[in-house]
């Protein structure tokens, strides 16, 4: 193949240490040659690996993206502006079987960059990268509060303590002085039931049923230690918020943006802007956006046939947060998001109501492509959308054909006009 890059370095990164290769043209002319390094990954060896591929002149320089080894890194790297750096797919870049060493691969890396053949992913700017770990951290922290909870569930049923049957959030303010009252040794199902609150008080009858178990100083024990670690949960999760709110107002005009979306609420704004950014030039288009985050049907075709659609994995955090936004948007029904949900629900079938969120999901993604691309709030395409755009006609047309399938004969009679 042509060389584009006359200069060039693969790097294979790992945990602790750095396989730099710099190929570049032989000094007699007659071919290209290669230079192969061993850096540890300790920032100041960093820099000796960066003084060195400025020595060779080298203009673009390749790395896996592996795990998180890849990241200091490249922060060491980048703050020479010399060079190009390019951050790769492994899964575009596999080496051939046969040959997995760590100077092959940094030697394989840096052949395939110096023909051109080698495009580097989507590298989050700072702010981006600070706000994808406080969102995801966050995220975490919720999905362990919610086991927490669950786990505080057990424990009552453990001790025949109904209250959840009653009750429809456990940790709610009655709920949640009812527990403490048991934990401080209270066992009368009517002093318990009285804790309850406002609209919690018609349900007093059913709470003194609920209330009465085996409720011992072992469940106390365990309660105690629970609520004590949900509470703990609450507060960091708060807090990450608060820091979120804090790092994400320069952008606060396109989450105002991507609120008008129906189902999609600040928190999932701050994941899709912590993950894919407000600046959209970064996708050409709403289909790569939609690709990039595994948000569309998998392309695998051999022999004229597609034996699976699965999408890619893609950005599993944006990935996740818009279909939590998808089932948001299907409850709401006066939308055409939620027209398109019941649509995709039939010609899907009974079976499909995964198929038809993940359908709904893609179009929010790409809706918000627009959204921020266009800097113009969403406009609303109303319940009717599909309705407005079906030809009576054909639908008949389709219906007749149907009934013959079915062995009827079917003449097509427009209503005379009134």
């Amino acid at each position: 193949m042509d060389v584009l890059v006359d200069r060039c370095a693969g790097l294979d990164v790992h945990k602790d240490t750095v396989m730099a290769v710099v190929r570049r043209p032989r000094k007699d002319g007659s071919g290209r040659e290669q230079e192969v390094r061993q850096y540890r990954t300790f920032t100041g060896a960093l820099r000796e690996l960066r003084d060195w591929l400025v020595a060779e002149r080298v203009t673009q320089v390749a790395m896996e993206a592996t795990g998180s080894y890849w990241k200091p890194v490249w922060h060491v790297l980048e703050a020479e502006t010399g060079y190009e750096l390019l951050l790769c797919n492994p899964r575009h870049v596999k080496n051939l079987p046969g040959r997995k060493t760590d100077v092959g691969d940094a030697a394989w890396l840096a052949q395939m960059l110096e023909c051109g053949l080698l495009r580097g992913s989507f590298v989050p700017t700072p702010v981006m990268a600070r706000l994808r770990d406080l969102t995801r951290y966050a995220k975490k922290l919720t999905e362990e509060r919610t086991r927490e909870i669950q786990r505080l569930q057990r424990v009552l049923e453990d001790a025949g303590i109904k209250l959840d049957s009653v009750a429809s959030d456990v940790m709610g303010k009655s709920a949640r002085a009812m527990l403490e009252a048991l934990i401080a040794g209270e066992r009368d199902p009517a002093v318990l039931a009285d804790f309850a609150q406002t609209r919690m008080r018609v349900k007093i009858p059913d709470l003194r049923l609920a209330l009465e178990g085996g409720f011992s100083e072992h469940h106390a024990l365990l309660l105690r230690m629970l609520l004590a670690h949900i509470d703990h949960l609450s507060a960091a999760v708060d807090q990450l918020h608060a820091r979120v709110e804090a790092e994400i107002a320069p952008f606060s005009r396109a989450v105002e943006l991507l609120g008008t979306i129906p189902g999609v609420g600040p928190r999932t704004a701050w994941v899709l802007l912590a993950e894919a950014g407000p600046d959209m030039t970064r996708f050409p288009t709403a289909a790569h956006l939609a690709s990039w985050a595994g948000l569309c049907p998998g392309n695998h075709e051999s022999a004229g046939k597609r034996p699976s659609g699965r999408a890619r994995k893609g950005d599993t955090a944006l990935r996740t947060a818009m279909v939590e936004a998808a089932w948001a948007a299907t409850r709401t029904r006066s939308t055409y998001l939620g027209a398109q949900y019941q649509r995709f629900r039939r010609r899907f079938g009974s079976r499909g109501e995964t198929k038809a969120i993940f359908a709904v999901a893609h179009t929010m993604l790409v809706i918000a492509w627009h959204v921020l691309a266009e800097h113009k709030p969403y406009a609303e395409l109303g319940v009717d959308y599909f309705t407005r755009r079906t030809d009576p006609e054909a639908h008949a047309r389709r219906l007749a054909r149907e009934i013959e399938k079915l062995g009827f004969d079917v003449t097509l009679q427009p209503h005379a006009a009134a």
